[in-house]
């Protein structure tokens, strides 16, 4: 008998882990413009002879797949076809497509459709790019964040290694938007930067984002207060079948994740993690100890067909913790500015369809708690900030298709801000020389703001595609508040692959709050300006490959800049951790006026291949550019994220279902910086006129797939820096030696990964 149940035990394990053919696709399809579901329209695996329809309520299923990495089509007459490329598909849980079609009404003469592989947008023709969560995920030195994947798009320069202050045209690490779902989230970073859009990685769970969008320049009007760019990310919803999850050890945190339904029509995701990496730091005996733990949730509710209500949270912790156990650490820690914050972020969506649109209403409150401080070699204190910055924001966004080939966008926000500092600066001299006289801020603030927009969109005569906008903003906070933004995009299709397009258009971003507070004079600040000019070529070389040419020119004006130190502009500033570093320059203590000016310009090539019947897939990016900032002194100088030259290079190889392999080489231009001299101070007159040597780096990834009937597991080898080049990081006066110390980021970095979902 004990023979007997030890033999059925072992038939049954073997039975579980044993592969049989369940592999599912499911998903559905709506219309773009009306979030409608649309039937009858054709699903087909490319390759492969399955396939499916969808039925009334857009939804289609494909049973029975192998596992494996798919190429999945919708198409329907009348309509654009759309080619999800990336579809994983093994035994644990369908995989879930969301297509997003429009109607296409006029059809070129001899038309062939086939640039189904690279999605498009009515009202955005040019510098956008969409990926993936699987293009994501695989990315060398990434370790699957979904800041950092943007590195390789054309346009993007990295501020400092090991940081995702993302640089994007010239702009400032402070002139970046993210949306998640929709949703305005000022910085999206663990251990950000207070008034900036960085931090050494990213809090949002890359396993529950169904794709990303990033606009690297002539965003639409619907997109406010933001210079530079637009990340906006979406988020699945969680499996309708059964409650499921997923266990992951990555490079730098482990964490657990939870899906599945609430009822009939409702569901849920979320997911708890925690960085070890002081854990590693403690026991390496390190003076500068790291420690971050994140929270995600959100629950979607189909209250019927044509109703849906939504809720998402977001929660982070991070901890620094010094150890100052000898007197080099404690000098080498005196350099650093630490920073523990807290931040939460809740939101509730509540989306409506009607005949011919839809408008999605969002209330949300987004609040950050700075606790920054610096001391010196004896533990004095240097700086300390103690901040709370709470965004309360009303949201609404409709669209109306007025026909099939044109729509409307119109909308508006409403904020109701609080912010509370408590700051100190004591007598500080900076590394220029300047004498930055005492601080002592204790405050507390309300603010409020509005924007209103307005956007047609049309496809008109044969060829032409163009789109007009205009948004008007209200900054409370400042003196000058009422600030009007047009913007106009158009679009020539030369022929099916085909096309030249341009965008021009005024954005404004009003001060960050911290400037603002530091002085009075402050509150006569501007809102930053930036005209924007973008001519572009567009190329489909092949359905799954696009080439793409863009020239930019963005016109800086209203730029703050420091009255007690006339060299500086704050466009200068922002990426980093801060504090004695930079002399507290991205803090803005200083009185300001917004007197500074510059211009960023540049060419980019880029050529982009998707995963296909083909399987490999790749992007090649080129990017000249010039940037250049002109303070108080009339001085025109180089800006400090300035790198002429960026090629980056990534690519992989999908050998069979399980081995996949891919790398990552990037080459830029060094930043430029003041050198010091003999004395151990800046020379103003040296202002940012050296630069770091060039920066390059190889990144290599292996990736491992392990299908079992229960269990799926993902195994990864990512090696960073292959070759180990220490790229020069900064530079500063070592005053116990009186010589210059150059820093340089870290050599070659292996890591490994393992995900077991189940």
């Amino acid at each position: 008998m004990k023979v007997l149940k030890i033999v059925s035990v072992t038939l049954l394990f073997i039975a579980s882990i044993l592969p049989q053919n369940k592999g599912i696709i499911g998903g559905k399809v709506i219309d773009k413009s009306t979030l409608k579901p649309i039937p009858g329209v054709n699903i087909t695996i490319i390759g492969k002879p399955f396939g499916a329809a969808t039925d009334t309520n857009g939804v289609f299923e494909i049973n029975g797949l192998e596992i494996g990495s798919y190429q999945v089509r919708a198409s329907a007459v009348g309509y654009k076809s759309e080619t999800k490329t990336d579809v994983e598909v093994n035994y644990v849980k369908a995989s879930n497509l969301l297509f997003q079609i429009s109607e296409q009404p006029i059809s070129l003469q001899g038309v062939t459709v086939r640039s189904d592989y690279f999605q498009k947008s009515l009202d955005e023709f040019n510098s956008l790019t969409n990926l993936n969560y699987e293009e994501i995920r695989r990315s060398p030195g990434g370790f699957e964040d979904v800041v950092r994947a943007l590195s390789i798009l054309p346009g993007v320069a990295q501020a400092s290694a090991g940081r995702n202050d993302l640089v994007v045209r010239g702009g400032a690490p402070s002139e970046n938007l993210y949306l998640v779902d929709g949703f305005v989230i000022p910085n999206i970073n663990h251990f950000g930067t207070q008034g900036a859009t960085g931090g050494p990685i990213s809090y949002i769970n890359l396993d529950f984002v169904r794709e990303t969008s990033f606009s690297s320049g002539g965003f639409p009007v619907n997109y406010g207060n933001k210079l530079s760019s637009v990340l906006s990310i979406d988020l699945r919803n969680g499996r309708s079948d059964r409650i499921g999850g997923k266990a992951t050890i990555s490079a730098s945190e482990f964490g657990l994740d939870l899906e599945g339904p609430i009822s009939d029509k409702s569901s849920f995701i979320f997911s708890l993690r925690r960085s070890y990496l002081d854990f590693i730091f403690n026991a390496a005996g390190f003076n500068f100890v790291p420690e971050y733990y994140d929270a995600l949730s959100k629950a979607t509710f189909n209250v019927d067909s044509k109703n849906q209500l939504s809720v998402i949270f977001l929660g982070t912790l991070d901890y620094v913790n010094f150890n100052n156990s000898t007197s080099d650490n404690l000098y080498q820690n005196s350099k650093i500015l630490g920073s523990n914050q807290n931040n939460y972020f809740v939101g509730v969506s509540f989306q409506h369809l009607f005949d011919n649109g839809f408008y999605n209403l969002r209330l949300s409150r987004n609040y950050s708690y700075y606790d920054s401080y610096q001391n010196d070699t004896l533990l004095n204190p240097i700086f300390s900030d103690k901040s709370g910055e709470g965004y309360n924001e009303l949201k609404v966004d409709a669209v109306i298709k007025i026909s099939k080939s044109s729509e409307i966008d119109f909308g508006g926000t409403a904020d109701l801000n609080d912010f509370s500092a408590n700051i100190k600066l004591p007598y500080f001299i900076s590394s220029f020389g300047d004498t930055l006289l005492p601080a002592s801020i204790n405050t507390i603030k309300t603010y409020s703001s509005f924007g209103l927009y307005t956007e047609f969109s049309s496809i008109s005569l044969d060829r032409f595609n163009f789109s007009f906008g205009i948004r008007g903003d209200y900054y409370g906070e400042i003196n000058d508040k009422f600030y009007i933004s047009p913007r106009l995009s158009a679009k020539y299709n030369l022929n099916d692959i085909s096309n030249i397009n341009f965008s021009i258009g005024m954005y404004r971003q009003s001060p960050s709050y911290i400037w603002l507070v530091a002085n009075p004079i402050n509150k006569n600040l501007k809102a930053i300006l930036v005209d924007q000019y973008i001519l572009g070529y567009q190329h489909v070389l092949r359905e799954d490959t696009r080439l793409k040419i863009e020239a930019f020119y963005k016109n800086y004006k209203d730029y703050p800049a420091s009255i007690t130190r006339p060299y500086l502009v704050l466009a200068n500033t922002g990426a980093g951790f801060g504090g004695s570093q930079d002399n507290f320059a991205s803090f803005g203590l200083d009185p300001l006026i917004s007197n500074g000016f510059g211009n960023a310009r540049g060419l980019e090539l880029s050529v982009q291949k998707k995963d296909s019947k083909i399987p490999y897939y790749g992007i090649f990016s080129l990017t000249y550019s010039k940037t250049v900032f002109t303070p108080l002194n009339g001085v025109q100088s180089l800006g400090s994220y300035d790198q002429t030259w960026i090629l980056n290079l990534t690519g992989g190889y999908i050998f069979n279902n399980e081995w996949e392999a891919s790398f990552k080489f990037r080459y830029a231009t060094g930043n430029p910086y003041t050198t010091y001299n003999s004395s151990g101070l800046q020379s103003v007159v040296n202002y940012n006129i050296e630069r770091f040597p060039a920066l390059h780096s190889l990144d290599i990834r292996v990736d491992k797939r392990w299908n079992l009937n229960k269990w799926a597991l993902i195994t990864y080898l990512d090696i960073q820096n292959i070759y180990n080049h220490r790229n020069m990081a900064s530079i500063s006066w070592d005053y116990r030696t009186n010589s210059l110390d150059k820093s340089k980021a870290i050599g070659i970095l292996p890591s490994i990964g393992i995900s077991a979902e189940f």
